[in-house]
């Protein structure tokens, strides 16, 4: 038998063991290192699995970022309506753009990480009409001075939230009157996207008509509306960003309006960033702007979080849990976007499609955060698209805000009428502070006429009294 090693020189064998030690070695660091790399990555995915919770809410990462995905596709449209509505108040859309993203951004990652909700938020459609139309183009208050009152406003929602006194705010509002508020924003918002659209007009004997539907513009917002409508009955998660920009389109082929001088430009926050007026802010004329702005974000955001809460199955004995820290995120998006010079932050109902496409935690809220960082980028297409594209989607957000009047108790006298006058005087004044005022007064006297005093509580007797000294103050200017 033939002996290998006496035949292979010695030199040889040397070396040969010496690479196949080397080899050896290679082989040995590559393991170790494949090891760490798997190891670093289960602390990473368990520590995103703790901190989100997600075994105990029986769901992935994967399943959590396409929930995310979905909700801002969804919500999207904000961010070419917003700058388009603060617009016509003076506001420049250049910095409402960076606003709308930074502050949906900030206030969706602090919903996210603390309160571990899949609820998106950004400016609310419903406060920027109110912010434009009745606070600076009704009440000719300046914009700087009108974020100044977003920001008290912002700040007595947190403060309200910290000392859980909202829990007895919003227990002491009557059932009628939170949803007649609601329905009371849509018709306002829907009225709004009926006048952009230029379907309604001033008339001098009628007050209002029905628009010239030889105008282009009219025919253009027309056809968008009916492509909206169908994407939405067809249930296309992006149906109203489709709808704005197919519009937009559009008017540019009939040339009724122009294309953007660009795509993207960088982000241009010195235009708004801190120009809000706290002296003027502090006037005691502005309270009840304040008060507006206060309570129809405190029950924006507490019907949608019960909403959304309850098509996700978060909602245990009747109660949301860390109610407390959602809250706290919406208040830190209003201060936040107040600053850099935006209208009222709130939670977007939205959320409801990033939750049935199943999202259960705050987790997809980090990607939605991070997009809406991107769209600050794109200003010059946001600000390019005209009011006849986005009426269409300020008509169907103000038909979906009104569902809540089915709640109303139309057969009880006593609730039906403070809801009718809510619902009705909002979207007539342009003001939500004037209807939800209103409101107020006639549930009082109503049910003191029929003897339930007891339905009345404190807060609404008190309030009622001052919107009362309201109006005579008014009276005698």
């Amino acid at each position: 038998m033939l002996n290998l090693t006496r035949e292979i020189p010695a030199r040889f064998l040397y070396h040969s063991h010496h690479l196949i030690s080397v080899s050896g070695l290679h082989r040995k660091s590559e393991t170790e290192f494949k090891i760490m790399t798997a190891t670093a990555q289960l602390q990473q995915t368990s520590f995103i699995h703790r901190y989100f919770r997600l075994a105990e809410n029986q769901t992935t990462v994967k399943q959590e970022l396409l929930g995310g995905l979905t909700t801002f596709v969804t919500m999207a449209y904000i961010v070419v309506v917003n700058p388009q509505i603060l617009a016509q108040a003076g506001v420049p859309p250049d910095g409402v753009v960076f606003a709308t993203c930074v502050s949906a951004a900030v206030a969706t990652l602090v919903m996210g990480l603390y309160a571990n909700y899949p609820i998106a938020l950004a400016p609310g459609m419903s406060l920027n009409a109110y912010f434009t139309y009745s606070v600076c183009l009704n009440m000719h208050v300046p914009w700087r001075t009108a974020l100044g009152v977003v920001f008290f406003s912002g700040a007595i929602f947190l403060v309200l939230t910290v000392t859980r006194l909202r829990e007895q705010i919003v227990n002491g509002i009557p059932e009628c009157l939170k949803h007649s508020t609601a329905a009371g924003i849509g018709m306002f918002i829907a009225f709004v996207g009926l006048r952009n659209a230029k379907l309604v007009v001033a008339n001098s004997a009628t007050f209002v008509a029905l628009g010239n539907f030889s105008d282009r513009e009219v025919q253009t917002a027309c056809i968008g509306l009916v492509l909206t409508i169908v994407l939405m009955a067809r249930r296309v998660h992006a149906a109203i960003l489709i709808g704005v920009f197919a519009t937009t389109l559009l008017g540019i082929w009939r040339g009724i309006s122009n294309w953007p001088s660009a795509i993207f430009a960088m982000p241009n926050p010195s235009a708004t960033f801190l120009q809000l007026d706290f002296r003027g802010a502090s006037h005691l004329g502005l309270l009840e702007i304040a008060f507006a702005f206060l309570f129809v974000d405190l029950f924006d955001n507490v019907g949608t979080l019960v909403g959304v809460c309850e098509q996700g199955g978060f909602v245990k004995d009747g109660k949301i849990p860390r109610v407390g820290k959602a809250l706290v995120a919406d208040a830190v998006g209003t201060m936040f976007g107040a600053l850099t010079g935006t209208s009222t932050v709130t939670s977007y109902i939205e959320s409801a499609a990033g939750v049935a496409a199943g999202a259960r935690t705050g987790l997809g809220n980090i990607l939605i955060a991070a997009l809406f960082l991107l769209a600050t980028f794109c200003s010059p297409l946001a600000t390019a698209i005209p009011a006849f594209a986005t009426a269409p989607a300020l008509i169907l957000v103000g038909a979906l805000m009104t569902q809540s009047i089915a709640r109303i108790e139309w057969r009880e006298f006593t609730e039906a009428l403070p809801a009718f006058i809510t619902t009705l005087a909002t979207p007539l004044t342009f003001s939500i502070a004037t209807g939800l005022s209103l409101g107020l007064i006639c549930y009082t006297v109503v049910k003191a006429a029929a003897g339930k005093f007891r339905e009345v509580s404190v807060l609404i007797w008190v309030l009622t009294a001052l919107f009362i000294l309201r109006y005579i103050y008014l009276a005698a200017e």
